[in-house]
């Protein structure tokens, strides 16, 4: 089971208006919802400034639900107003009725309700797109000298911007939000297709320039879930002939001519070797893996030469990997 709450606001009285958290919690659900194959991914429910009051009661009150009973992974969205209180030193996500004496739901409460709920919620994932997200996870210390990051475990947290930055906004959606869907889209997923929050964030810390906004990652965790099924690059049936084609994992697989039915300048020294159905097969199966750094040729740049002058090819150290996986069965 896997349950997901978002949160979108443009709208705030009072208070500068945003014009892109409506439109960012909206795409963000629809992501969120099934894996590129179609299949069931998160169960959303989503609450935004343009379809209802989002106030503090509701903030709080589908908290709660949230983090109810009992679930694989549940997740948090929200996209709009946050801020450090000065008198608490607080961080909080605004509701559209907050005031200083209530600004919304404090971030120290929210991390406090996923702590308490482990283990009978095995994975909680927040995301962040508000001003000061950074400081989730932090709590006073020494009169506020020293802070420290409290996150329970399986917990992990996702944030646009350090406790002192504000979020970025641009093209009418936020700059985090905006990487974190290319991501889920397929930008982040590994060969297998699976989207973890750690691959997630290296794919919105690689996008990101050393001058740029930098986001927030904190976990408590030691076993990644995933958030999003993708399709995976090289199917997994191809993955799992790798016990087949490589006995170890140092194995050198031998190529040759009848691998390669394209066989171009060479055509006519190869004539008088025959294709082989099989091995063309083979060969393509290994061409796609090639593709996606899984496998190597030995002898030669590139996988056509290694065909067609019999050379070898290798797993690279990501190949190495699936191998492994392979053999143990966890593929």
């Amino acid at each position: 089971m896997k349950k997901a709450l978002i949160f979108g606001i443009d709208e705030y009285p009072g208070l500068t208006k945003l014009r892109g958290c409506v439109r960012d919690a909206t795409i963000m659900a629809f992501a969120l919802e099934l894996n590129r194959n179609g299949s069931p991914n998160f169960k959303t429910r989503v609450h935004t400034s343009d379809a209802e009051t989002v106030s503090s009661e509701l903030m709080k009150q589908a908290i709660t639900d949230l983090f109810r009973g009992e679930a694989d992974t549940v997740l948090l969205y929200f996209a709009g107003h946050g801020l450090v209180d000065s008198q608490s030193n607080q961080g909080y996500l605004v509701s559209q009725n907050g005031t200083a004496e209530n600004w919304g739901v404090s971030l120290e409460e929210i991390l406090q309700r996923a702590n308490r709920a482990h283990p009978n919620i095995r994975s909680t994932i927040i995301l962040l797109d508000c001003c000061h997200a950074g400081i989730a996870g932090e709590v006073n210390a020494l009169e506020h000298q020293l802070r420290a990051s409290v996150i329970g475990k399986g917990v992990t947290v996702l944030a646009a911007c350090h406790r002192d930055e504000l979020a970025i906004e641009s093209s009418g959606q936020g700059s985090f939000t905006q990487v974190l869907i290319e991501g889920l889209r397929g930008g982040a997923s590994n060969v297998l297709g699976k989207i973890t929050p750690a691959s997630l964030y290296a794919y919105v810390d690689q996008a990101v320039g050393a001058w740029e906004q930098r986001p927030v990652y904190k976990a408590n965790v030691q076993k990644f879930t995933n958030i999003l099924t993708d399709v995976p690059k090289v199917p997994i049936e191809t993955l799992r002939k790798f016990l087949i084609y490589f006995p170890h994992a140092e194995y050198k697989f031998q190529l040759d001519p009848s691998f390669e039915p394209d066989r171009g300048e060479e055509t006519e020294r190869l004539k008088d070797i025959a294709v082989n159905p099989s091995n063309v097969q083979i060969y393509r199966e290994m061409q796609s893996c090639n593709r996606y750094g899984l496998i190597a040729p030995t002898d030669y740049p590139h996988m056509w030469h290694s065909a067609v002058f019999s050379g070898r090819v290798q797993l690279t150290a990501l190949g190495s990997h699936i191998w492994r996986m392979a053999k143990k069965n966890r593929l």
